[in-house]
Parts: C-alpha cells; sequence; structure tokens
C-alpha cells in the first residue's frame, strides 16, 4: 500500500512537472514572438509619466508568480526599482509631470510611505504631480495627498474611517476538532499565541494594538493635514462622523481638489501641457520607464542589499527567509570584496528562533568585515528584530511594526480529535523516560515536560533582550520593560531605542554609502532571483498561493495557513500574528 502510495504520488507529480513544462515553453515563445521586434521606448520631450501601482509593488520581486489555474504570469515591481524610476523621473528634462491613476493601487502601506516620500522630492523640483481615482481607499488617499491637485470620479468615494484590525480566533474551531494548543510563552503582550488561547482579545494586547495602530493612523492624518492644508482636529471630526461618505461631501470638506471624469482629468492634463487634444499629449508608461531609468554605474565598488522577506524558518528555501538561504546571500556579500556596504532589507514576522540565531550569526560576521545597515519593511518584528540586531544603524518607517520582543513554545495534541475523527490512536514505545519530549503531537504533555518547556522559553528570551541589550546599548532591564512581546509602530520604536532613524530603502542605502565612503557605487541585490523554471517548480509545489480568490478570501485563508503551520511546526518561535491589516 505504502509503494502504491507512493508511485501515485510520484505520476502525480510528474505529471504536474510535464504540464509545466510545457506551459513554460509555451509562455517562453509567445513571449519571444511578442518581443521580437520592439523598439526602445524613447522619452520625448515635454512627457507626463503615467503611474498605476495596480501591480503589487513587493520587497523583493522573483522572477514571476505563475497563476497554474488562469495559466497566467502574475508580475510584480520591486520597491527598489519604483523608488529609483521616480527618483532619475525628478531630474530627466523630458518628464513635466506625473499623473497617477490610482483607482486599483496595490501596495504595502509601508510601500506607500517610502514612495510617497520619493514623490515629495520628485514635486520638490518644481514638477508637478496630478491624482486621480474612481474610488481612494484610506491608504491609496493618504498617498494621493502628496499630489498638487487631488481629482475623484462623481460616483467615487475618498472613504476616511480610521483603522480596526481585526483578529481570527482560532479556540472553538480547535476544539470542536479536538486539538489542544498547549503554549508556553515569555511576554504578556505576546499575542502570537492568543488565537489558540482566548476566546476574545486580551486587555494587553488590545492596549497593544491600539497604542501601534494609533501611532500610525496619527502620523497618517499629519501627513494628510499638511498637505491638504485641513486641521487635524478638522480632519478627526470628518473621520469620526464619516464626512466623506459620497464625492459632494469630499469636495465640500476640502479632501479633494475637484469631481471629474477621468475624460476631464485628461483634458485638464491638455491645457496643463498646453496640447489641444489627448492624441497630442507624450504619456509614458511608468511600467516602460522603469527599465529605462536603472542608474547603472561604472564603479567597481558595491552596496548588497539582502532581502530578507517572510517567515524565518529552518532549511534552505526561496520562498521565505530560510536560514540556510539568507545566510549564503550574506555570506556571498561578506566575502566579495567589491561590496563595501551590506544594507539588509527585512520584512519578518519572525519564525523560528534557532533560524533566527543562525541569521543573526552570519550578520555579525558581515558586520566585523563591513558597514551593515538594517532597513526594516513592513514588518519586522519578533525573529524579524532579533536578525536586525547585529547591525550598526537600524532604520524604520513611521509605518513599520516592529519590536514583539518574546519567545513562546507551542505544542499540539491532536490525539483526541484522530480518535473521534478517523478512529486512529497513536501509541508509542520509548527507550528512555523522555524518548518523545518535543516529537510527539499525539499526547498531553506531563508537568514535567511543560516545565523543561518554560525553562527553555524563559533561556531563549534572556538571549534574546542579552542580544538587544547588547546591540541596543540598553541595559537588559529596559529591554525587558519594552520587550514582553510587545509589538511597536516605527514611531514607539524610535521612542523607545529600538531604531535609530527614520527612513526606508534609500535612506539606508544613502547611511551604508556615507559609512563606506562612497560617492559612486552599484547596487547588487541578493539573493539571486530564481529562473523562470525554478519559480514554475515553486508555484506548483505551493499552488495554493496562485488560487484567484478575492482578497478577503486570501486574508482568510492566510490566518488558516498561520493555523496549519503552528499544528504542522510545533517548537519554539519568535514571531508575531502578523496577519493584522490595517489598510
Amino acid at each position: 500500500m505504502k509503494n502504491f502510495l507512493k508511485m501515485l504520488l510520484a505520476s502525480f507529480l510528474g505529471a504536474l512537472v510535464a504540464v509545466g513544462i510545457c506551459a513554460l515553453l509555451f509562455f517562453g515563445a509567445i513571449t519571444a514572438m511578442m518581443s521580437f521586434g520592439d523598439e526602445p521606448i524613447q522619452v520625448k520631450k515635454n512627457s507626463i509619466l503615467k503611474v498605476t501601482f495596480d501591480t503589487p509593488v513587493v520587497d523583493f520581486s522573483n522572477a514571476s508568480n505563475i497563476d497554474l489555474l488562469t495559466m497566467s504570469v502574475q508580475s510584480s515591481n520591486s520597491l527598489f526599482k519604483v523608488l529609483r524610476a521616480i527618483e532619475h523621473a525628478a531630474i530627466d528634462p523630458n518628464i513635466k509631470g506625473i499623473y497617477m491613476d490610482l483607482s486599483r493601487m496595490s501596495t504595502s502601506l509601508t510601500a506607500a510611505e517610502e514612495i510617497r516620500r520619493a514623490l515629495e522630492d520628485f514635486k520638490s523640483t518644481g514638477k508637478f504631480i496630478i491624482s486621480y481615482a474612481d474610488n481612494y481607499s484610506q491608504g491609496s488617499y493618504y498617498f494621493a495627498t502628496i499630489a498638487d491637485k487631488v481629482y475623484l470620479n462623481p460616483y467615487g468615494i475618498a472613504l476616511l474611517t480610521g483603522f480596526s484590525p481585526q483578529v481570527m480566533i482560532f479556540t472553538k474551531t480547535l476544539e470542536k476538532l479536538g486539538i489542544e494548543m498547549q503554549v508556553t510563552r515569555h511576554g504578556k503582550f505576546k499575542s502570537a499565541v492568543e488565537p489558540f488561547l482566548n476566546k476574545e482579545i486580551s486587555p494587553e494586547n488590545r492596549e497593544q494594538i491600539l497604542a501601534y495602530t494609533g501611532s500610525i493612523w496619527s502620523f497618517m492624518v499629519e501627513e494628510i493635514s499638511k498637505s491638504r492644508d485641513i486641521s487635524v482636529e478638522e480632519l478627526n471630526r470628518i473621520i469620526d462622523n464619516v464626512l466623506s461618505r459620497n464625492a459632494t461631501a469630499a469636495i465640500e470638506h476640502k479632501l479633494v481638489d475637484g469631481i471629474m471624469y477621468k475624460d476631464e482629468v485628461i483634458s485638464e492634463l491638455c491645457r496643463l501641457m498646453d496640447v489641444e487634444s489627448e492624441q497630442k499629449l507624450n504619456v509614458v508608461y511608468f511600467s516602460d520607464y522603469m527599465s529605462l531609468a536603472q542608474k547603472v554605474s561604472r564603479s567597481q565598488d558595491r552596496i548588497a542589499v539582502v532581502y530578507a522577506s517572510g517567515e524565518i524558518i529552518m532549511g534552505e528555501s526561496s520562498t521565505e527567509v530560510s536560514s540556510e538561504y539568507i545566510s549564503k546571500a550574506i555570506k556571498r556579500a561578506r566575502h566579495d570584496k567589491q561590496v563595501k556596504a551590506i544594507v539588509f532589507r527585512v520584512d519578518s514576522p519572525g519564525g523560528d528562533a534557532q533560524a533566527a540565531e543562525i541569521i543573526a550569526r552570519e550578520l555579525e560576521l558581515a558586520a566585523k568585515e563591513k558597514p551593515v545597515v538594517v532597513s526594516m519593511g513592513s514588518l519586522a518584528a519578533s525573529g524579524g528584530y532579533w536578525i536586525s540586531t547585529p547591525a550598526s544603524v537600524i532604520l524604520a518607517n513611521h509605518t513599520t511594526l516592529t519590536g514583539s520582543i518574546g519567545v513562546f513554545g507551542m505544542i499540539p495534541n491532536i490525539q483526541k480529535g484522530m480518535e473521534k475523527y478517523t478512529g486512529i490512536r497513536v501509541d508509542a514505545v520509548n527507550t528512555n523516560k523522555n524518548s518523545d519530549f518535543l516529537t510527539s503531537v499525539y499526547r498531553p504533555l506531563n508537568s514535567t515536560e511543560k516545565e523543561f518547556l518554560q525553562e527553555m522559553v524563559e533561556d531563549i528570551y534572556d538571549k534574546f533582550i542579552t542580544k538587544v541589550s547588547n546591540s541596543r546599548s540598553m541595559s537588559k532591564e529596559a529591554v525587558d520593560n519594552i520587550g514582553q512581546g510587545r509589538v511597536w509602530s516605527g514611531v514607539n520604536a524610535y521612542e523607545n531605542g529600538l531604531i535609530d532613524e527614520f527612513g526606508g530603502l534609500r535612506e539606508a542605502i544613502a547611511v551604508a554609502a556615507d559609512r563606506a565612503g562612497l560617492s559612486d557605487y552599484r547596487i547588487v541585490e541578493l539573493p539571486i532571483k530564481k529562473s523562470m523554471l525554478d519559480e514554475l517548480m515553486n508555484t506548483i509545489l505551493n499552488a495554493e498561493a496562485s488560487t484567484p480568490l478575492n482578497k478577503e478570501l486570501i486574508k482568510v485563508l492566510g490566518k488558516y495557513k498561520y493555523l496549519l503551520n503552528s499544528i504542522a511546526h510545533p517548537g519554539i518561535k519568535a514571531r508575531m500574528e502578523y496577519d493584522i491589516a490595517l489598510l
């Protein structure tokens, strides 16, 4: 029976691989035919750069994301290339302004903050920015307010209500399934375990969520206030009373400058550029411009940007922050004599504590040889903060979530559910008293094992706060006071000393260049991106990621993936419950 199942699985995977390779060859042929004879994009004088950001902007853009069900290639843009293109447009004499259509904007809040800052620099050169949307989300509206003029569809909405993060609770589900999550933790704010234990958000977790979401929301409101010349008090009155519920109300309360259809905005651009019709407008699409605008220096000096995006795990995987995969990338940058500094871009909720230490150790070795600067993305929490500690300088955005300095251990007991729903009972024969300690999920922990597990958690927590204490020049008591698993926004993290400066990827690269004494340098991005074939194989093995479901369903599936991962991978963790969405 076992051999039959192996053969069946092998045949199934073989068929998938064969289909994938055929699809790859088909895509390659089509791409080649489409690109044959294409002429290079040229930017004419008096051009407008059209920006949509409807393609996701991510920290680290792999070769492709392949949707197996629709047989299409889903692309994404790297944040670094987006920022560099905007920088180039600011000094490009042929680009006179930017027109943003944000109707389908797809970026994280932190990416929006970094891009918005780059657009602010663009606007400071005297060039214009015009924004339009059929509807503005809170994130896209915050982003749009950097524009000189903000326009909205007459039937659209720019609804501002504030944040309302939601936490999915699995306790009753686990009870129905007959699964007991056996948890030990250090940190009263370590909320990653709460979905498995509590029936509602704990007072401590409610306090920390309100604190970090409140500080981020206050930052956004202040930025909108400055851009729109509306007092913070008036903005909060509009938000509290939902006074931006339609386009007429939005213009009445000065949230937008005009109510227009898209064709009317185009006409406005024609007047601005002094041309007679849309056909006379010189429009350059941002997706094309990015390929033209990448600065290529002839300098042999390099700054390596190493990306750590995803959950921290043991092993070697290109889909997460795996200990071997990321360590090899850091080691490569360390040994490369042409690399004069390293920017470590962290976007991770944490994960396996041992994997985090393996990565941190490699970064420590690199920091002894060349400047290492950490740039925090949307998340650099728990294990994500752990791997950041070796840096001499840590930068984060105002909207970054970080901290969560805490540890927990979690061992599921699924025996009751196995017996109830399958009739299967697992028994064991041990050669020693604790032979199945931390390896069996088919029985409850005894009191001795619970004590051992708590000791392990306490030991790792002590190592964690000691590491932070040494790197941040703080006493262990001070670190413990801001630790306990508490999540902080970038705003709060700067106040309590967990980060050194506000800034994103651009600013981190500038700091690294300054510390290395570089005025001319090239950027090398690591790890090396996977080929199309590698991506296809990865997609086959992770097919759920390509399911074309709506955003809300994807969020729900992401939370269930968190549940399943927690059951499938028990042990000591340094991570936060990262599926809390602010937008």
